[in-house]
């Protein structure tokens, strides 16, 4: 699997934690790649594009709170992010909402659940045989559809 990671400087060492735990995919690191203070679009934004264009099956975005990346990446059409605190949520964020971005806060969990937060967001499988996850993720895109557009 194609995987987009990016981070703040705020999620860079956590971001490193969860490269190594996604060694297994094809791990494209948008960066940021130090613990300088930097600007969150500039490192989630080419990775959102990545995944909406494609060219990454998923993401997993880590900054401060993880709303700052979610918010970046839900601009871009064809991508689905979601904020994710604990297993729990990104099980059914995938499941239920078949996301292929998640969005991690390194100052809200620590490394050892955020490793496994991610464990359980890649192992989920959206429930693509259960109509009323369908219907409603379909509902999701049609908004999409109607009102998230690329550049023209």
């Amino acid at each position: 699997m194609r995987i987009a990671l990016a981070s703040d400087h705020a999620g860079f060492d956590l971001k490193g934690e969860i490269a190594q735990l996604l060694a297994e995919h094809d791990v494209r690191d948008f960066g940021t790649h130090d613990s300088a203070a930097c600007d969150l679009p500039d490192f989630v934004y080419p990775a959102a594009l990545a995944v909406g264009e494609g060219r990454a099956d998923r993401g997993v975005f880590v900054d401060g709170v993880g709303y700052g990346s979610a918010l970046i990446a839900n601009k871009v059409p064809g991508v689905y992010a979601a904020v994710c605190q604990d297993p729990f949520c990104a099980t059914l964020a995938r499941s239920h909402s078949d996301t292929n971005v998640l969005c991690l806060g390194a100052k809200v969990i620590g490394s050892a659940l955020a490793v496994e937060t991610v464990r359980a967001w890649m192992a989920t499988d959206f429930l693509a045989d259960v109509p009323k996850y369908v219907a409603r993720v379909q509902k999701v895109r049609d908004i999409a559809e109607r009102h998230v557009r690329g550049a023209s």
